[in-house]
Order: C-alpha cells, then sequence, then structure tokens
C-alpha cells in the first residue's frame, strides 16, 4: 500500500469540467438520429432531450447526498460496500474494472480512430491503430499527476464548446439548403408509440451517461460540502443546454425527417452549411470529444480501480497512490484491459457492438443498486451528518430507482445473448474473492 493519499486538489469548476467532458461525447454525433427516427414531432424531440436531462437530475440529486455524507476515492465501490457489505462492492469495483470503465475507453477509442483514418490512414487497421495510440497517450498523461490531467481535461473542454457552438452555426447556414439525397427518406409508424418512446428513451439516457462519475471525486474536492453537489447540478445543466441547442441545430439545419434519416447528422450539417470539403473538420471534431471523454474516463477509472486495491489484498498492488496525485498502477491497468477489449474489435467484425452489449446490463444492474442504497444508508446511518439531503425524499430516489430498473430491463432485451458475455465477466470476479477470503483465514492473529 502507499502512504500517499488523494488530497483536495479540486476546484468545482474542474469537477464541472470532468463531468461535462464524461457526457458529452461522440454519442451527441450520433444518437439524435436514432432518437429522430422514433419521435416524430420538433417538439417532443427536443422535450425528450430536456426529460432525458431532468431524469439525470434526479440521480445527481441521489449522488449528491451520497458523496458529500460517504467522501470516498472509491465512490460508488464505496457506497455499496457501506450499504451491503465488502463482498457486494467488491464485485461492483471489479465489473467496474474488467467491464464497465474499460469498456467505454475502448469504444471511445474505436470511434476516435474511425473519424481520425479519413484523415489519416494508419495502414490497414487504422483505426485500431488510431485507438491504440490515443489509449497509450492518454493513459501517460494521467499517470503524470492530477494537475496534467486536469489541465488537459479544461482544455478539451473549452475547444468543444467552441465546437458545438460551430454546429449551432452550421444549423442556422445550412437552413433552407436542399437536404441531402438520405435525408428524404421517410419516418415510418409501424411500431406503437409506448416502444418507440421507451426505445428513444434508451439512447437519449446513454447519451447522458457519465455524470455518476462525479462520486470519484467527492474525496479530492477542495470544498468538501458543496463542490461536488454544485459539480453535479452546474454540470448536468450545462449539458443539458448543450444537447438542446445541438439537436435544435441539427432540426433547423437538416429538418426532422433529415436528422432521421441521416447516419451522421453532424456532417451532413456542416456539408450543407459549409460544402463538401468541410468533413474532415467534422471528423476532427468528433475524434477530439473522443479524445475528451476518454481523458475523463481514464481520471474517474482510475480512482475505483485504486479503491479496490487499497481494501483487498488480493490486488493490494493496485492500491498505490503516487505523489504527483494519480493511481499509476491502476492507470496502467486498466489500460492493459481496454488495449485487449480493442484487439478484441480487430477479430471480430461486431466487436464494437459487443462491448456496447456486455457492458449496459452490468452498468445499469449497479446503478440501481446505487440508487437503492440511499434507502439503506439513511436507514443504518439515521444520525450522521448530511451536508446535502436529497430534496422531497423518498420520491426523488424512487423515481430514479425505477428509471434505472427500466433501463436495466432495456438494455437486457436489446443485449439478449450479448449480456451474458458481461454476466460472465461479472460472475468472474469469485474467484478472486474466494482467493481473498483464503488470504484473510491464513493472516496472522
Amino acid at each position: 500500500m502507499s502512504a500517499s493519499q488523494p488530497k483536495p486538489l479540486l476546484r468545482t469548476f474542474d469537477i464541472i469540467s470532468l463531468i461535462v467532458g464524461t457526457v458529452v461525447g461522440a454519442g451527441i454525433f450520433k444518437a439524435p438520429a436514432l432518437v429522430a427516427s422514433q419521435i416524430h414531432t420538433d417538439t417532443g424531440l427536443l422535450v425528450l432531450w430536456a426529460f432525458g436531462g431532468c431524469v439525470s437530475l434526479l440521480g445527481a440529486l441521489c449522488y449528491a447526498e451520497l458523496a458529500t455524507t460517504f467522501p470516498n476515492v472509491g465512490g460508488e465501490y464505496h457506497f455499496l460496500r457501506e450499504a451491503y457489505g465488502r463482498e457486494v462492492g467488491f464485485l461492483y469495483a471489479w465489473a467496474r474494472s474488467t467491464v464497465i470503465v474499460t469498456g467505454s475507453i475502448a469504444m471511445l477509442a474505436i470511434t476516435l480512430g474511425d473519424y481520425m483514418t479519413p484523415i489519416l490512414q494508419l495502414g490497414p487497421y487504422s483505426s485500431s491503430c488510431w485507438a491504440v495510440i490515443v489509449t497509450l497517450l492518454l493513459s501517460l498523461l494521467n499517470a503524470l499527476g492530477i494537475r496534467e490531467a486536469k489541465t488537459a481535461q479544461n482544455l478539451f473542454m473549452a475547444v468543444e464548446l467552441v465546437a458545438i457552438l460551430g454546429i449551432v452555426a452550421a444549423g442556422v447556414f445550412a437552413h433552407g439548403a436542399p437536404a441531402p439525397v438520405a435525408a428524404a427518406a421517410t419516418i415510418t409508424h409501424e411500431a406503437p408509440f409506448s416502444g418507440r418512446l421507451g426505445l428513444a428513451m434508451v439512447f437519449v439516457l446513454l447519451t447522458y451517461g457519465g455524470w455518476n462519475e462525479a462520486a470519484y471525486v467527492s474525496a479530492e474536492a477542495r470544498d468538501t460540502r458543496r463542490g461536488v453537489v454544485r459539480g453535479l447540478l452546474l454540470g448536468l445543466g450545462a449539458v443539458t443546454v448543450i444537447y438542446l441547442l445541438v439537436n435544435a441545430a441539427y432540426l433547423y439545419g437538416l429538418g426532422h425527417a433529415g436528422v432521421a434519416a441521416s447516419a451522421t447528422p453532424a456532417a451532413d450539417l456542416f456539408k450543407l452549411a459549409f460544402g463538401a470539403n468541410s468533413g474532415n473538420l467534422l471528423s476532427a471534431m468528433v475524434a477530439f470529444s473522443c479524445m475528451k471523454s476518454i481523458n475523463a474516463t481514464m481520471f474517474f477509472g482510475s480512482r475505483s480501480t485504486f479503491a479496490l486495491g487499497r481494501d483487498w489484498r488480493v490486488f493490494s498492488w493496485l492500491g498505490h497512490w503516487h505523489p504527483s496525485g494519480a493511481a499509476r498502477r491502476a492507470i496502467a491497468a486498466q489500460a492493459a484491459i481496454a488495449l485487449a477489449l480493442i484487439g478484441l474489435a480487430v477479430l471480430t467484425r461486431n466487436g464494437f457492438a459487443s462491448i456496447v452489449e456486455f457492458t449496459a446490463p452490468v452498468f445499469w444492474f449497479f446503478i440501481l443498486l446505487v440508487s437503492l442504497s440511499l434507502f439503506v444508508l439513511r436507514h443504518k446511518h439515521p444520525h450522521r451528518v448530511r451536508a446535502f439531503r436529497v430534496p422531497l425524499y423518498p420520491v426523488v430516489p424512487a423515481l430514479f430507482s425505477l428509471t434505472a430498473l427500466w433501463l436495466l430491463w432495456s438494455s437486457l432485451s436489446y443485449t439478449g445473448y450479448g449480456a451474458l458475455v458481461g454476466i460472465a465477466f461479472l460472475a468472474a470476479g469469485a474467484i478472486p474473492l474466494l482467493i481473498e477470503r483464503r488470504l484473510a483465514a491464513t493472516r496472522p492473529a
């Protein structure tokens, strides 16, 4: 174990930057078309995106109470351990380290590679080469220390906000221009509205995913009472505004049918506004957005992996915190697993889809457990000082728990047999857990 521990070095702005950086990723360049194909009115589309922000806010309020009452670098792992015991906490940390975080890094890196390849080809496996290069470079950046990682993230966010403004401007310039051929397709109304609404919400909330990562910096916030709360609320508020502006730009420039029929609405919008040669500019923007999200995911993910090593002898080598403010061994471990998943994508044509499938059910299962842990911890620690309390308790956490349950069911329905891979990874956590028990049994009294 390392004698060095996390220090309160993060300002509220840093937390906001990390939240926006994690949430606003490549999804905003893809998901709006999928949502528009299910919701057939402009008003309904924008209302749904605003509703997604409200649902995420319910979860953020729950996390704000947990993070300020039980501040710990382990974040959700610590909440689950306090509520349900060491074994459940261990299984979450295991799943997060092997599936959730590393799967997100691999998916973002592969997406980045797909967009960078048209700009600079790196051979027959160009996308994978780009994915490997970016994973290694950003892992090295995070290993340098917290100051370097958060400074880079703040710069990433500033540049991406400029890119978002570019999309909004493109929507204005593209308005009234002839729509691309692909946008002429009509929207079908075959599925019942309830089914289309449910599927649309899955895409919307997938795009909002990542705000929960703020729990992992609760022990590193300078303002321990209000830093995480303000970071969550202001960060999600900024994300919701960004998403509404981008979707409004898509609708204004392409029209509803154009958004729904486009595989790449941002690219089509740029072509209409600035000409066919603007494709590389858009590709660079998407790649940059992926890079920002990878950096933030690595930053948060290394915290939970560090906590796993800090608390469990079988992974004690991961519990080393460098004085620079980086969990370097945890960063190296998550980079190695992410690189292995990128290799999986090379071997199988549907490797990207497989990563999505086995990640989603495991993720929402534990989000459900975390939301329910608020009830458990209020009961177990009724007299503990709470700097922030969820308003309208128990209505707010109950609504969010029901939403998480619905998304768990939806992700299982969507993935089918693909979910078995994620479950297998989760079940594999029983092996190191058994080893840990044997180590504890042989520990000198």
